[in-house]
C-alpha cells in the first residue's frame, strides 16, 4: 500500500466545514490502496469543537500531533475576552462595529502573521516532520489550507526531502473574499503574494474545489499551467444520509440556512422578496420560518429588523454535524447563499453538496452562470437567482409555498448527484496520486 502524508489543521475534534474534506478522503483512502498519515496540532485554537467527529476517524489513519503555539491567548488577554473563549474563522460578528483592539489585531494578523497565525508551527514541524520521514518514508504529501502555513509546512520538506507534494486549497489565498479586509501594506500584500508563487510553482500538483477557483490561479500570471491544477470537488458522504425518510419535514413553511452567515453573505434582496410577500399573503406571513443554524453577523439581524422580519427568525447556535444533517432534512426549502464579492463566480460553498443531498430544495443566491448555477441545474436540486432579482426571487419563493400548501413536497436532485459522494471523490484523488 502507498502512503500519504497529509498536513492538515483541521482535525477532529474540530467542528466546522474546514475539517470535512480530510476527514472524509481519509476514511475512504485505505479501500484504494493509501494509508493516510495526519499530520495535525495538538492544542489548535478551534472556532468550534464537535466531539461526534472523532467517532468518524478511519482506525486506518495514523495521526501524529504535536504541540502549536498561536497568538490567540494574547488577543483574548487584550482584549478582555476569556482564555476559553471561542475565536471566529470568519469576519462574522455578534456586534455592531470593530473595537480599535480588533482592528489592530487584523492589522497585525494581515501584515506580521503571512501567511497566517499558524505561521510560529512551521519551524516546529518541518524538524519534526524530517526525522519521521526520514524514518518512515512516504510517497506523497499533502498540504491542505487555509490556514496556507500548512503549504509551508510541505514546501520546506520538499526542499529538504524532495518528496513529491499536492498543495490542496479548500480556498483561495490572495483572492479570498476577506483578503483587502486584512488592511495590508504594499510590503504586507507583497509577502503574502511571493508565499503564494513559490507554493503554487513548487508544489507537484495543485488540486482546487472548483473550475472557478482554477481559472483564478492561472489568472495570477504565475509559473503553472493548466494540466498542474486538478478540480477535485467538495462532496457529500452517503452514509450521513442513511436515515433520509425517517426525519420529519417542518410543519411550516421553513426556509433554512445552515452554515456562517456573514456580512458579505447577508442577501437584503432576499429580505425585501420575502417582506414584500408576507405583506401580500397573510397565508404566507402565518407559517413562515426563518432558521438560522450556525454564526451569524449583526448585519443579518439588522436587515431583518428594518423589514419587520425579525419576528420570524429562529437562530440555532453551533451543532454537532450529526444534528445540523436532521436539520437539512426537515427544512421545506435550504437557502444557499454566495458571498457578494469579486471572486462570487468562483465560490462554491462546502455544504452546497449536503443540501443537494437532502432531497430539499435549494435556494441558492449568487450568480446565474457560475459553475454553482451549473450544478444546481445539472442535479435539478433547486434554483438560483440573481443577487438583486427581487421579482424573481418572490416568484420563485411562491412556486414553493405553494407545492408546501398542496402537500406535494418533490424530491429534488437526479442520478448526477451521486457523482458527489465523497468515495466517488476519493476515488478521483487516488487517480491523481
Amino acid at each position: 500500500m502507498k502512503r500519504a502524508l497529509i498536513i492538515s489543521y483541521y482535525w477532529p475534534p474540530s467542528g466546522g466545514s474546514g475539517v470535512q474534506r480530510w476527514l472524509k478522503f481519509t476514511k475512504y483512502l485505505p479501500e484504494f490502496g493509501v494509508i493516510p498519515i495526519v499530520y495535525t496540532p495538538e492544542n489548535p485554537e478551534f472556532p468550534e469543537l464537535d466531539l461526534s467527529l472523532v467517532e468518524s476517524i478511519s482506525p486506518s489513519v495514523i495521526v501524529l500531533k504535536t504541540k502549536i503555539w498561536e497568538p490567540y491567548s494574547i488577543y483574548k488577554f487584550i482584549s478582555g475576552k476569556k482564555q476559553d473563549a471561542k475565536l471566529s474563522a470568519s469576519f462574522a460578528r455578534t456586534k455592531k462595529g470593530n473595537t480599535w483592539i480588533e482592528r489592530i489585531s487584523i492589522w497585525i494578523r494581515g501584515n506580521f502573521l503571512i501567511p497566517d497565525p499558524r505561521v510560529f508551527w512551521v519551524g516546529s514541524s518541518v524538524r519534526y516532520l524530517e526525522k519521521y520521514l526520514k524514518e518512515n518514508p512516504v510517497d506523497v504529501i499533502i498540504s491542505s489550507g487555509p490556514p496556507h502555513s500548512m503549504h509551508m509546512i510541505a514546501l520546506r520538506l520538499k526542499e529538504s526531502l524532495g518528496i513529491k507534494w499536492i498543495a490542496d486549497f479548500r480556498d483561495p489565498w490572495t483572492q479570498i473574499d476577506f483578503y483587502q479586509d486584512l488592511h495590508l501594506s504594499k510590503w504586507g500584500d507583497r509577502r503574502h503574494r511571493k508565499l503564494e508563487q513559490q507554493v503554487l510553482e513548487k508544489a507537484d500538483q495543485l488540486i482546487v474545489v472548483g473550475k472557478g477557483m482554477k481559472s483564478d490561479f492561472l489568472d495570477l500570471n504565475y509559473n503553472i499551467s493548466a494540466d498542474k491544477i486538478s478540480v477535485i470537488h467538495n462532496g457529500y458522504d452517503e452514509s450521513d444520509f442513511i436515515n433520509n425518510n425517517a426525519i420529519a419535514l417542518d410543519d411550516k413553511f421553513s426556509i433554512v440556512h445552515i452554515g456562517t452567515l456573514g456580512a458579505a453573505r447577508n442577501p437584503v434582496a432576499l429580505w425585501n422578496a420575502i417582506s414584500e410577500l408576507v405583506k401580500a399573503d397573510q397565508n404566507f406571513s402565518s407559517r413562515l420560518v426563518l432558521r438560522f443554524v450556525g454564526k451569524t453577523d449583526y448585519s443579518v439581524n439588522e436587515s431583518l429588523n428594518a423589514l419587520g422580519l425579525i419576528q420570524y427568525a429562529e437562530f440555532v447556535d453551533y451543532l454537532p454535524h450529526q444534528e445540523v444533517v436532521k436539520y437539512q432534512q426537515s427544512a421545506r426549502v435550504l437557502l444557499l447563499l454566495i458571498n457578494n464579492t469579486p471572486n462570487a463566480k468562483s465560490i462554491i460553498t462546502g455544504k452546497f453538496f449536503e443540501y443537494m443531498v437532502s432531497g430539499r430544495p435549494v435556494f441558492a443566491i449568487g450568480i446565474e452562470g457560475s459553475e454553482i448555477h451549473e450544478i444546481i441545474e445539472s442535479t435539478a436540486c433547486g434554483i438560483l437567482c440573481d443577487f438583486h432579482n427581487v421579482a424573481r426571487m418572490k416568484v420563485e419563493l411562491k412556486k414553493y409555498f405553494d407545492i408546501y400548501l398542496q402537500k406535494n413536497d418533490l424530491h429534488y436532485g437526479n442520478e448526477s448527484v451521486k457523482s458527489f459522494t465523497r468515495k466517488n471523490l476519493t476515488q478521483k484523488l487516488v487517480d491523481l496520486l
